[in-house]
Order: C-alpha cells, then sequence, then structure tokens
C-alpha cells in the first residue's frame, strides 16, 4: 500500500477530525463539545485539531456547511431526477419526513445561532451561509420548475426564503413534536408549480 504524502495525510486527518466533530455536535449539543473532546475522539491530538481549526466556532461552522452540503445533495437527488411532479414531491416527502425535525441537527442550528448573536464575526458568517442556502434552493427551484416548462409564481428568492422559513419552523415544531406532518411544505412546493403552470396557460395537474 502506497505511502500517503504529506498533503494527503493532512487532508485524512482533517475529515477524520470533521466526521468526528459533525457526530459529537449532533449527538451532545455545541457547548458540550470541545476541540479536546473531539481529539480525543478521532484519535488525534490535540495539536492536531488546532493546526486545523483555530477554534471551535470555525470548526462547527465548517460541520454545518458538511452537513448543508449533504441535505441539499439529498433534495437535489429526490426532486431532479426525471418523473411528474407527482413522483418527484412523493420523493421529496420522504426526504422531509425523514429530516425535518431531526433532534440533533435543530438544536444545533438554533444553539449555534444564540452563541452567535453576540460575535459579529460569526454572525457574518451565519448571515452569509444562509445567503448560500436561499441560493441553493432557489438555483434548485428553477432546475426543477425550467425541466417541467413551469414558469415560478414569483421571483425564485422569494421562493425560496418562503420555503426555507416554513422548513425551519417546521422542524422546529417537528423536534419538539414528531407527529406533526412535514406534508406542509410539501404542498407549498407542489402548489407553487401547479400555480405556475396556471399561469403558463397549461392545465394545473400534477
Amino acid at each position: 500500500m502506497a505511502r500517503l504524502t504529506r498533503s494527503e495525510s493532512q487532508a485524512r486527518t482533517r475529515a477524520d477530525l470533521l466526521a468526528t466533530a459533525r457526530d459529537m455536535f449532533l449527538a451532545d449539543g455545541y457547548a458540550k463539545t470541545s476541540l479536546e473532546r473531539v481529539a480525543e475522539e478521532a484519535g488525534y491530538s490535540k495539536g492536531a485539531v488546532y493546526s486545523n481549526f483555530k477554534t471551535k466556532s470555525e470548526l462547527c461552522l465548517e460541520v454545518l456547511d458538511l452537513i448543508h452540503e449533504t441535505k441539499f445533495g439529498e433534495i437535489t437527488e429526490a426532486v431532479g431526477s426525471s418523473g411528474s411532479l407527482d413522483e418527484r414531491m412523493e420523493r421529496f416527502q420522504g426526504w422531509a419526513e425523514r429530516t425535518l425535525g431531526d433532534v440533533g441537527w435543530t438544536l444545533l442550528e438554533f444553539e449555534f445561532a444564540i452563541v452567535a448573536r453576540d460575535d459579529p464575526a460569526l454572525q457574518a458568517a451565519l448571515v452569509s451561509n444562509l445567503s448560500m442556502m436561499r441560493g441553493t434552493v432557489a438555483a434548485q427551484l428553477q432546475t426543477v420548475a425550467g425541466s417541467m416548462g413551469i414558469t415560478l409564481p414569483m421571483p425564485p428568492e422569494d421562493a425560496a426564503t418562503t420555503l426555507l422559513g416554513l422548513g425551519l419552523g417546521l422542524g422546529i415544531q417537528r423536534a419538539v413534536d414528531p407527529s406533526v406532518s412535514a406534508r406542509l411544505i410539501t404542498d407549498a412546493v407542489r402548489s407553487m408549480m401547479l400555480l405556475g403552470q396556471s399561469m403558463n396557460g397549461t392545465p394545473a395537474t400534477a
């Protein structure tokens, strides 16, 4: 087996630390997770952690970026493939039921938002992350609508802001009460698409 180069070894260490930190942040929350505990759990020295991440907040930001990338990748796979609107919405509904209200993820997002409230740099980073999420959702909505010959009934950015707000609200409610259905967000996406169809002069059918 070929020996790893220095850059490959560094990349593997960073990936291991991120994966371990993600699991710990989701299981224990932000406050209870320290860089020292991450190092110990991942099997690395404290120096290895501090050489990759200067602060716990920097590490958590990257963990949240990793989670967002994974979640949006799942959405793209669910709604971006071929099929009727009903088929795509059923796949999206399955994702929403599995994901919205995930206790670890939901609480981590809000715990970190509280931590960032009094730190202008962290607050700016979260604003940037939220802007990127809106852009990603807007692009996904445009892609789905375009693939079905639909014009969205509102600017994509406004549609994305609306759906993110609904998703965050449902996530909080479902974290408290898992019996709350995630179908509201699926119905909202479907309604946008059907309204776009009717505005295009095509039959409003799925």
